[in-house]
Parts: structure tokens; C-alpha cells; sequence
């Protein structure tokens, strides 16, 4: 018995560690805000910026940069000329710009790095606006002396601190894998209704009925964890300006009404038939509006507009040990559901049976 229900022994300890590990481990250092984002060359820059997560006045040793990634993949970066700390998560910094930038570019977005021994270091991409008053990029390379950033202090394991998601990134660990496990349950179906149309064994129709069901309710459980991560991150619950949000509730509006045609049949083969037909299209449906149409768009959504999901600048070394295993976790869970109703729905149909 254990052999053959090994992997539902593994989904608990999987998903104990998502959810322990996911909600525990701290968030790095962050940097919110600044004061001051844009300066001319041959001008001293001085802002104050808001840091998330830290303990700046604990640290004996606070340092600052600017950094930039040049066209030809060189990297240029200025360290801050005086660090002054306000309090736990408030420090004026001061940076001297030089007359000019090793740059042919009239203006350069720089990124912000903040270390301190005490919290790590903290980065905020691509923020702060240099404008050149007279573009020399041969005077730049003449007067720019490059400032090394090494030996950056290491806080430890954390998530990656993202400025628009704070907290709400650990939503990464239930909200995307559900996604995952409702398309492998919806795999799963059309798997058994095209067995179905094959065999007619109507075995295969009853697991294609459960497997639906669960990965329908996986859906709505991603749907509404995705609303709570919209109102957090974008203010409101749901908009209709954003692609995928709306291409998923017509997929899930399809699977709803998987179920709506079953019941318009009572022969039992014909049901089958008609509903395994309908799985097929549904299946294929959902994969283009839930994976191919974002893409094809922008969208606020890692994956949209071109852009890959669940790449560098979405996961990090530390979520991937967490996030894979969720995967794994709440696709288990899902077939283990599923099993659950099967049985139930094999009894109810013995008990119409004898009735």
C-alpha cells in the first residue's frame, strides 16, 4: 500500500517545507525610495533614501555606489562621497559626478547599491537620471575614475527584495504553482477523454470528470490569490487593462462549461462522447489564452509582452529551492484530490445503481 501511494506521502513534507520555509525566510535588503533621483554632470548629488528591511544604525560600516553598464558592456561606478545615517532605514548620501561620462549618450540611467555589514547590500535598478550638459565620452574615460565595488557584505539566506512586490513576493510559492498544478490536472483530463473516445470505457470519462473538476477549483484558488496579489501590488482586485487576468477567466468560463454540457445528456455514452470532444477543445483553448496571448502583449505579468518567465529578473537562486518544489507539492495535492473524488464518485454511482 505505502509503494503505491509513495507520492502522496511525499506531498506532505514538500508542501510543510514550501509553506514553513516560504513564509519564514526573510526578504534582503531593499531600497524604497529616493529623495533625489536625477543630477547634472560636474554637480554634487545629495539625496536621502528609504531602505526596507534594515538596521542601518547598527552597522560600524555603510557604503553607497553608482553603477552603470555601458553600451559595450563595460561598467562604470561612483562611490559615494559621504554615507550619513538618519536612522534604521533612513541615510543621506552624497555623490560628487564628475564633468563628464565615458558615454556618447546625453543621459545615463544609473542603479543605486547600498551595503552595510550589518543588513547586506541592497539594489535599486536603473533609478537614478545623470544628465551630460556636454557629451565627451573621450574626456569621460580622462576624468571618470572608476570605483570598485567588491567585498560586499552577505546577510544570509533571503528572498530578493522587489520594490513593487515587498512581502507579497512569498505569494510566488502558492499563487503560480497552483496555476501549474490546475494545467497538469487539465492534462491529466484531456489525457482520459481522448482514451475515451478510443475505448469508450467510461472509466475513463469519470476520471477525465474529476481531474476537470479539481483543476477548475486549482483555477479559481488562482484566481483568487492572484486578486489579492493585484490589490496589494496594483490597488485594485481585478482590472480590465491587464490581458492575462482576463484571458484566464475565459478559460476558466470554458471549463465551466464542460460541466454545463455533461448535464445536458442523460444517455451516458453520449454524454461521454460529446464532453471528451469538448475536453479536447477546452484544453487547447486554455493553453492559448493562458500561455500564448499574454506573450504576444504587454502585460504587468512575467511571461507577457515578450518577456520569459520566470527568468533572472523574476526568480532568484534562493525562490528557485522554494519555488519548484511547490510545483511538485500542489500538483501532488491536486491528483491526491482528485483520487479522493474519484472514489467518491465511483460510490455514488454504485449507490445510483442500486437504487
Amino acid at each position: 500500500m505505502e509503494k503505491q501511494y509513495w507520492w502522496k506521502l511525499l506531498c506532505v513534507p514538500i508542501l510543510l517545507y514550501v509553506i514553513i520555509v516560504g513564509i519564514t525566510v526573510p526578504l534582503g535588503t531593499g531600497i524604497v525610495s529616493m529623495s533625489k533621483s536625477s543630477a547634472q554632470t560636474g554637480t554634487t548629488l545629495t539625496t536621502t533614501i528609504e531602505t526596507y528591511n534594515t538596521f542601518l544604525t547598527k552597522s560600524k560600516k555603510t557604503r553607497a555606489w553608482l553603477r552603470k553598464v555601458l553600451a559595450d558592456k563595460s561598467t562604470i561606478s561612483l562611490a559615494a562621497q559621504n554615507v550619513k545615517v538618519i536612522d534604521d532605514n533612513h541615510a543621506e548620501l552624497t555623490f560628487n559626478i564628475p564633468s563628464h561620462i565615458p558615454s556618447a549618450q546625453s543621459h545615463l540611467m544609473f542603479s543605486l547599491i547600498i551595503d552595510s555589514d550589518h543588513d547586506g547590500y541592497g539594489v535599486l535598478p536603473s533609478y537614478v537620471k545623470i544628465n551630460q550638459t556636454q557629451v565627451d565620452s573621450i574626456k569621460g574615460r580622462a576624468v571618470w575614475e572608476n570605483s570598485e565595488i567588491n567585498n560586499l557584505s552577505d546577510r544570509g539566506t533571503n528572498f530578493p527584495f522587489r520594490g513593487l512586490l515587498f512581502e507579497t513576493i512569498r505569494n510566488t510559492y502558492f499563487h503560480v504553482p497552483l496555476w501549474f498544478g490546475m494545467l497538469f490536472l487539465l492534462m491529466g483530463a484531456t489525457y482520459n477523454s481522448f482514451m475515451f473516445l478510443r475505448t469508450k470505457d467510461p472509466d475513463h470519462d469519470l476520471r477525465a470528470e474529476v481531474k476537470t473538476a479539481v483543476g477548475l477549483l486549482f483555477g479559481i484558488l488562482g484566481i483568487v490569490t492572484g486578486m489579492l496579489w493585484a490589490k496589494a501590488t496594483w490597488q485594485t482586485y481585478w482590472t480590465w487593462k491587464e490581458i492575462k487576468l482576463n484571458m484566464t477567466a475565459i478559460a476558466l468560463l470554458i471549463y465551466f462549461a464542460y460541466f454545463v454540457l455533461r448535464n445536458a445528456f442523460d444517455d451516458l455514452e453520449r454524454r461521454g462522447q460529446v464532453a471528451a470532444v469538448y475536453n479536447l477543445f477546452a484544453f487547447v483553448a486554455a493553453i492559448v489564452l493562458i500561455n500564448v496571448i499574454p506573450r504576444m502583449v504587454d502585460s504587468l505579468h512575467p511571461g507577457s509582452g515578450g518577456n520569459p518567465a520566470m527568468g533572472g529578473s523574476d526568480l532568484d537562486g534562493t525562490m528557485r529551492w522554494i519555488f519548484y518544489p511547490a510545483i511538485i507539492g500542489w500538483s501532488l495535492l491536486g491528483f491526491w484530490i482528485a483520487t479522493i473524488f474519484y472514489r467518491y464518485r465511483v460510490l455514488q454511482e454504485k449507490y445510483l445503481e442500486l437504487d
